[in-house]
């Protein structure tokens, strides 16, 4: 149990190294490139991987769309009544969740608006699920994350306003086994646009 513990301590804190060099990189397709296999490294071989550990050695890598540049936006973060939720979780229960606010931007010509989260519990973090029109056909039906900022996953800000790349948005663990339990993305942030960009179903 301690070696597992330190093993997980060892994913979060690479995580938390490649979404900062994701910020701080003047290139966001190298960084994207780099978060990329990055990924794919820690999938196929690390302790901690989501893919269960007998099907490490043939893991083929994850499968992402092509980069594109049209889907990095900046977005207006404004103040929101706080109201919890709880998000149900894939396999039963919940989890606590604090809407705090509305992240308001332009994409693929259409001006669209998500919820944020903050995650009650000891340090909080924000969270940032959504579904689009490609869910359940060729991403995963309950929706991708984008921002987890407990787990790593921040890419920050400029200009004061909140920097939403879409490129980057990955599936939740339970997308590569069961046993672990996902808070699903609500139906306030299903995105009336099909974002072909981030990570896509594992086949098809």
């Amino acid at each position: 149990m301690a070696m597992e513990y330190v093993q997980l301590l060892d994913w979060k804190r690479r995580i938390f190294e490649i979404y900062r060099t994701v910020r701080t990189s003047p290139d966001p397709r190298a960084a994207w490139g780099a978060w990329c296999a990055t990924r794919d490294e820690m999938f196929a071989a690390h302790p901690q991987s989501p893919v269960p550990s007998g099907d490490r050695a043939r893991f083929p890598g994850l499968r992402y769309f092509d980069y594109d540049p049209r889907v990095r936006v900046l977005a207006k973060v404004e103040d929101a009544e706080p109201v919890p939720y709880d998000l149900p979780l894939t396999g039963g229960g919940t989890a606590r969740f604090v809407r705090f606010a509305v992240a308001r931007f332009g994409l693929l010509d259409r001006t669209l608006a998500v919820e944020l989260y903050w995650l009650e519990g000891y340090g909080g973090g924000i969270f940032l699920p959504f579904r689009d029109a490609t869910s359940g056909a060729e991403t995963y039906g309950a929706g991708r994350y984008l921002l987890d900022t407990v787990k790593g996953a921040d890419l920050g800000a400029e200009d004061g306003r909140l920097v939403l790349d879409f490129n980057f948005a990955y599936n939740p663990s339970c997308v590569y086994d069961s046993r672990w339990a996902c808070p699903l993305a609500p139906t306030a942030n299903r995105l009336p646009v099909p974002i072909r960009a981030g990570e896509r179903l594992p086949t098809g």
